[in-house]
């Protein structure tokens, strides 16, 4: 039998992941990804959490994390619908999503993740949006020739049969949005073309 192919690759999603496992509470014991494409965030952050869970729509792509994940007992992963799909009804300490949201609907999936988000947990979203007003197509213009360079120096790529899907809501319209529904979250907005969301929910 062959053994799955596990050779490092980089990509603007890649980028993302030093910072989301820096937001990882210390002492984690369940962390989520949602979206988790072939599961290299999942097999990342079971380094810092007890337990890991991935779900991800794609058959092809769940098939593959689980096969990549053989070696790690702590981790588990679900093919279904994020919005639809049974999650443990204890939450998470940690739930992370890249580039995922806007594949769904953007207000009930970050509803979702805010209510399976334990007292105290932290939320980390990183997603694309459209450029919809001058000073945005200006951060855009300005950043394209270092997306282009960063991409080619570091061989851009990523695993094959990923979905993919063109963002319906503005830079602005995340941020609003966000604000209303994740009281005191963090919005950043990055140079090689994503946003990121860092809400810690209140304790009780």
């Amino acid at each position: 039998m062959s053994q799955p192919d596990v050779k490092p690759y980089w990509n603007t999603n890649v980028a993302r992941h030093p910072g989301i496992l820096r937001r990882v509470p210390a002492g984690c014991g369940d962390a989520l990804d949602v979206g988790c494409g072939d599961g290299l965030l999942v097999r990342k952050l079971a380094g810092r959490a007890k337990r890991v869970t991935g779900i991800d729509k794609s058959p092809e792509m769940i098939a593959h994390a689980r096969a990549l994940a053989a070696g790690h007992p702590d981790v588990t992963f679900i093919e279904g619908d994020f919005l639809a799909a049974e999650l443990s009804a204890a939450g998470y300490d940690f739930i992370s999503s890249v580039t995922t949201i806007h594949h769904m609907d953007f207000e009930a999936a970050l509803t979702r993740m805010r209510e399976l988000l334990r007292p105290g947990g932290t939320l980390v979203v990183v997603g694309l949006a459209r450029e919809a007003s001058p000073g945005e197509w200006a951060t855009m213009i300005a950043a394209a020739p270092v997306v282009r360079v960063t991409k080619v120096l570091r061989r851009a790529r990523g695993p094959e049969g990923m979905p993919v899907a063109e963002p319906q809501m503005s830079y602005g319209q995340v941020r609003a949005a966000a604000r209303r529904l994740l009281p005191g979250m963090r919005y950043h907005r990055h140079v090689l073309r994503r946003y990121s969301l860092i809400w810690q929910k209140p304790a009780r």
